[in-house]
C-alpha cells in the first residue's frame, strides 16, 4: 500500500512539472534580413538569464523568445537588446507556450 501511494505522488509530482510552460514573446524587429543580422539577436537574447529558445523568422522579421517557467522580460529589456544588437523593436506580444 505504502508502494502504491509513494508511486502515485511521484506521478503527480511528474505530471506537475512536465506540463509547467514559460512564455513565449514574440517580437516585431525592423533590420532583420539575412541570417548574420539573425544571429546577431539570437546572440544578444541567449545570453539573458532564463531564456529556453529563440527562434527567428526573416521574412516575418519576426523573433520568438520562449523563457523558462517564473521568468518574466519587460518590453524595456527587450529594447535595449535589440538595440544594442542594432536592430530597432517595433512591438512585443506574449503569449503561453
Amino acid at each position: 500500500m505504502k508502494g502504491m501511494i509513494l508511486l502515485a505522488s511521484m506521478l503527480w509530482i511528474w505530471s506537475a512539472t512536465a506540463f509547467a510552460v514559460g512564455i513565449q514573446y514574440n517580437l516585431r524587429v525592423d533590420g532583420l534580413s539575412c541570417p548574420f543580422c539573425a544571429y546577431g539577436i539570437e546572440k544578444k537574447l541567449t545570453r539573458s538569464e532564463g531564456v529556453e529558445s529563440v527562434i527567428i523568422d526573416l521574412e516575418k522579421g519576426l523573433v520568438i523568445v520562449k523563457v523558462k517557467e517564473g521568468i518574466t522580460f519587460t518590453e524595456a529589456h527587450f529594447k535595449k537588446l535589440v538595440d544594442d544588437a542594432g536592430f530597432t523593436l517595433k512591438s512585443v506580444t506574449e503569449a503561453s507556450q
